[in-house]
Parts: C-alpha cells; structure tokens; sequence
C-alpha cells in the first residue's frame, strides 16, 4: 500500500499539476466560443477577435478575455516554476519544504484563476494581483533556498 506524507517525493509532481491549471482556462474558453459561434481550429488564435466581431454579449467578451489571461498568465508563470521544481530537487532541498511549497503554490493559483476568471471589479483586480504576487515569492524563495545550499 502507497503511504504518502509531507516527506515522500512529491514535488515533481507539482509540474504536470501547473501545466494544467494553465491550460484548463484555455480550454474553457475554447469551449464557451464553439457554444456560441463556433471555434475556428484553422485560425485558433484569431477565436477570440472573431468572438467580439461578432457581438456577442459584454458579459460573455468580459468572461472570454478573463479566461485567455488566466492562462497567459499561467503560461508566463510556468516556467520559473519548473525551474524552481527542478534545482530545488537537484541540490537536494527536503521534500517536506519542497512539497509544503507546492501545496501553497497550487493553492495560490488555483485561487488566482478563480478571481481572474470568476471576478471582473477592481476590487477583486487587487485581490488577483496580491495573490499573485504572494504566488509568484514561492519559486523565487525556492531558487534563493537552492542558490544558498550551493554556497
């Protein structure tokens, strides 16, 4: 039987995990466009232009903007997560930092995609942006930790 805790291995597993909570909202919003008008997989990048030529509701253009940065954002964010991932476990960081880490990472995303794509006030714009800061201090104190079990 598996027995999994705070010190087994699990970090690596984080990476597959952020990829895809990048790549859900792209997704969505894939789907909520061939719901409406019909998505264009010859031009895929273009859906989004096409939706808004094609006036759809304010709402619906507002809900499709927020789900293609969310997964900008989480495109842009990947790799300096990867990187962290990968030297932390190269130098040999403990994995109860290490996963503590990820489950705090994930979390932050996780709860940065639902503002972004469920909010659209300036309030809840803040919000976003100081959890994605606090997020974005986690890979950035991982490389600094492994940086330091160098020297």
């Amino acid at each position: 039987m598996l027995h999994l805790n705070l010190s087994s291995p699990l970090s690596l597993y984080s990476i597959p995990v952020l990829w895809f909570l990048a790549f859900y909202p792209a997704e969505w919003r894939t789907l909520l466009i061939d719901g409406t008008i019909g998505y264009d997989n010859e031009r895929p990048r273009g859906n989004l232009l096409i939706a808004k030529a094609n006036k759809l509701s304010p709402e619906l253009i507002s809900k499709l903007e927020r789900l293609d940065g969310a997964h900008l954002n989480g495109n842009e964010a990947f790799p300096l997560w990867a990187a962290a991932i990968i030297t932390t476990n190269l130098v040999g960081v403990d994995n109860r930092t290490l996963n503590i880490a990820c489950l705090s990472y994930v979390g932050l995303r996780l709860l940065y995609n639902t503002i972004y794509i469920n909010y659209n006030s300036a309030l809840k714009g803040w919000l976003r942006t100081a959890v994605f800061f606090t997020g974005l201090s986690i890979p950035l104190w991982l490389l600094v930790k492994s940086a330091n079990k160098l020297t």
